[in-house]
């Protein structure tokens, strides 16, 4: 009996503490961290060499160990100028939704962001850019798939005896918030390279985060650095090196790596394909090999988890695939002079 008690046990202790019930549970994260932009720092939207962005990025995790962690990342931006000097104002939306363990804990997140780009020069791409998310968080589990000790008497499990928790309701709402600061500039021959610098402060206003209505239960606060160098090799080929540091309570993750990218066709300004390959590396936890392929305006990224922690033992290297997709776009298609204008841009 003892036997069969323990694994049912586990499986509630695994959703309710490390799926985001307890304060010190970890947010919700990426692999592909570069095409989720607004989820690393409100302060990145809007760096993009266009007026509006459209990314969407799915994951799909731990299937060779457990019930799968289901993830999916949508935001969309647009981007415009504002009054007579080279400033910008962007306006987004960023909706997350995540669905984990054997109760189907669910989360969805529904943030708008705003982001003031105030220029520095009059002569380059050079930006300061603050960035302000916040909107409506909602929680739901099942709880007709909970099953722990409670439920187990002389004749084995009995589903009719009572759970023994105190969850009156499978649902509950709270409100976040986040605010970020970046940098961005182009530097080199012809201003053809670019970076940023960016950091984050989420859950500023430390959001409930408790189904039994633990007051004292909230989400930690957590700072994210984030930075990423973009660098022409020759008028076909560049690389991209980007890089996340993240804490939040206990909890430190640092992510990072590099792209490789080269351009197909006549024309390097207009290529007919751009293709990027190269890897990720999650500090003590997964390599992450990644191949995107750009056919303006739209681009597609697929990457995989290749677990080496602790744990591979049990996954057997096998850790969590994620799929993206973004378009970006101009609202005036038609002139020519729209990639020599002072905006911000990556």
């Amino acid at each position: 009996m003892r036997t069969r008690m323990k694994p049912k046990r586990i499986a509630l202790l695994c959703t309710l503490l490390c799926a985001a019930v307890t304060a010190h549970a970890q947010d919700i994260h990426f692999s592909q961290f570069f095409e989720a932009p607004l989820l690393r720092n409100p302060s990145l939207a809007g760096i993009y060499t266009g007026d509006i962005r459209v990314q969407g990025v799915y994951r799909d995790q731990w299937n060779s160990v457990t019930n799968a962690y289901r993830s999916g990342s949508l935001n969309a931006e647009y981007k415009m100028p504002v009054g007579k000097s080279d400033d910008f104002i962007t306006a987004g939306l960023q909706v997350l939704f995540d669905k984990a363990g054997t109760v189907g804990l669910t989360t969805s997140h529904f943030l708008p962001a705003i982001n003031y780009h105030k220029s520095l020069s009059n002569e380059k791409v050079m930006y300061l850019s603050l960035g302000f998310m916040g909107g409506m968080v909602r929680k739901h589990l099942d709880l007709a798939k909970i099953t722990t000790n409670d439920q187990y008497g002389p004749g084995g499990f009995e589903p009719t005896l009572p759970n023994g928790e105190a969850i009156n309701a499978p649902n509950f709402t709270s409100w976040d918030a986040s605010v970020g600061m970046s940098f961005n500039t182009t530097f080199g021959e012809g201003q053809r390279n670019s970076m940023f610098l960016g950091a984050a402060y989420h859950h500023l206003n430390r959001a409930k985060n408790s189904f039994y209505k633990d007051p004292k239960v909230e989400l930690q606060p957590k700072y994210v650095f984030s930075a990423g160098v973009r660098m022409d090799i020759d008028d076909y080929s560049f690389f991209t090196l980007q890089a996340d540091q993240s804490i939040q309570g206990s909890f430190n993750e640092t992510i990072g790596g590099a792209l490789y990218g080269y351009k197909i066709g006549d024309s390097p300004d207009e290529p007919l394909y751009t293709v990027q390959g190269g890897a990720f590396l999650r500090w003590k936890d997964a390599l992450i090999p990644v191949i995107k392929i750009d056919r303006h305006p739209l681009s597609v990224a697929i990457s995989y988890d290749v677990n080496v922690s602790q744990l591979k033992t049990a996954s057997q290297g096998r850790g969590g695939f994620e799929l993206s997709l973004s378009w970006i776009g101009f609202l005036d298609r038609n002139n020519p002079q729209r990639d020599q204008v002072l905006c911000p841009k990556f």
